[in-house]
């Protein structure tokens, strides 16, 4: 039986990080995953002159920890930043693409809001807070800034995000900035104001809120960080892990690729893995003490790379479409991926990430690769105005993308607090909780590398 001060379940960007801080504060680590590699959802291809993503696209840079963690990789791994333009999202309305306004001129001539909801906007800072703490998103944008604003603009935002339904998000669990500007400053307009206002600590600077990737794609930001905790410090392929309580320990219990099997005693476990995984994973923990956590809901999605060696259809002059639901559209939404990072795509080439499903078109997910292909040749042809076939075509099924934060994501927290309050040296992360995005990751495993050292 091996001894190690501390496992983490999961080799994805949450589970890394951790390790990595945890490695840099002399604790002795090991990381267990499933899979033959690092990284978890996060991996980049290189297919000839096309380099796509399976699994998330982009990072942004939202949290002091991210920042923090490509100035500690340093030459390992610097972030490439998007290009220029990048501020530029379309929106489609009535089958045309346009431009989601970035200032107040713009905001005034735009055809995606009616003209009652603009004035309408101008009275937003008066309109009185919410009361309710698990409003939904919709009824919050409708009631703050009118239903033109919720169908143009926060419903393809929320698509491009979680895949979601406004109507059943909780601003408070899966938009927490917003909740606080109404909550705290009394309105979005009022509270970006104050916040604007308010000086930045030069750590709160690093929070620039630009997107980046690598120049390798964005693997090889677990890669680096992988590199640095060492090679020793990993079991991957690991099969039928299980984890019980002896005691004052844990033993961790898994079997490699050829059936052989491994135990390590650890006082303190960390799991990063998806709510549908614990129940086999721990045991110990009573069936009703983990459905608050594996009830949690997901958006199943399709993530399909289209590559063209010569581009001849509309300008890609910016981050991408957002397909509105409204629209009743077969696709989410488009990435202009050659668009916002170099060598993507051949010269005078492109590459998309294009997306179908979500929570409201699960349908959709289940058609076959040549569904998928007839639906996309329609939509690239009527959205972007080319009926050029595709040099790459790569269709990745995602059945669990996206965690959903519902308005039962508060009887999650208290269902992960009373089970590692149970269990000392138990530590439930990942997607469960904290956040979706790249930059809530990292975040999260440096919070709970912080909390053992």
């Amino acid at each position: 039986m091996i001894d190690k001060e501390i496992v983490i379940i999961g080799a994805g960007i949450t589970g890394l990080t951790a390790g990595y801080y945890l490695k840099k504060a002399h604790k002795d680590i090991l990381v267990i995953d499933t899979r033959n590699r690092v990284g978890g959802v996060i991996n980049s291809v290189q297919d000839g002159e096309f380099l796509y993503e399976e699994g998330p696209n982009t990072g942004v840079l939202t949290s002091i920890a991210t920042a923090d963690l490509f100035e500690d990789l340093g030459d390992k791994c610097p972030p490439l930043l998007a290009g220029e333009g990048v501020d530029k999202r379309y929106i489609c309305k009535h089958s045309k693409l346009h431009p989601l306004p970035l200032n107040i001129i713009q905001a005034a001539f735009t055809p995606l809001f009616t003209w009652y909801d603009k004035f309408r906007v101008l009275l937003e800072p008066f309109r009185k807070r919410a009361t309710d703490p698990h409003q939904t998103l919709a009824s919050m944008v409708r009631r703050r800034l009118g239903k033109s604003f919720l169908n143009y603009a926060v419903d393809p935002f929320i698509l491009g995000i979680y895949s979601g339904d406004p109507a059943k998000l909780i601003p408070k669990y899966a938009l927490p900035k917003l909740h606080i500007l109404e909550q705290e400053y009394g309105g979005f307009i009022r509270g970006a104001i104050k916040k604007y206002r308010t000086p930045k600590t030069l750590e709160e600077q690093k929070i620039t809120r630009k997107i980046f990737s690598c120049k390798k794609g964005l693997v090889s930001l677990p890669n680096a960080i992988a590199e640095e905790i060492g090679d020793d410090k990993f079991l991957l392929g690991a099969k039928e892990v299980t984890i019980t309580r002896e005691e004052s320990h844990f033993i961790v219990t898994m079997k490699n690729a050829l059936g052989e099997e491994f135990k390590i005693k650890t006082k303190k476990v960390i799991t990063t893995t998806g709510a549908s995984s614990l129940p086999d994973l721990l045991p110990f923990v009573k069936k009703d003490q983990l459905t608050p956590i594996t009830n949690l809901s997901y958006a199943k999605v399709i993530e399909v790379s289209v590559g063209y060696k010569k581009w001849d259809g509309d300008a890609l002059d910016g981050f991408g479409a957002l397909i509105p639901f409204k629209e009743q559209r077969d696709i989410l939404g488009i990435l202009y991926m050659s668009t916002l990072f170099k060598n993507r795509a051949p010269e005078g080439g492109a590459l998309l990430s294009i997306f179908i499903g979500g929570v409201r078109r699960e349908e959709l997910t289940q058609l076959t690769d040549s569904e998928i292909k007839v639906i996309l040749k329609k939509e690239i042809s009527e959205l972007l105005s080319t009926d050029a076939e595709p040099n790459l075509i790569t269709i990745g099924r995602y059945q669990r993308a996206i965690p959903q934060y519902y308005a039962d994501s508060q009887d999650r927290f208290n269902a992960i607090d009373k089970i590692e309050t149970q269990y000392p040296g138990l530590i439930l992360g990942g997607n469960i909780r904290d956040g979706i995005g790249m930059s809530n990751r990292i975040q999260q495993g440096r919070n709970i590398a912080d909390s053992l050292t």
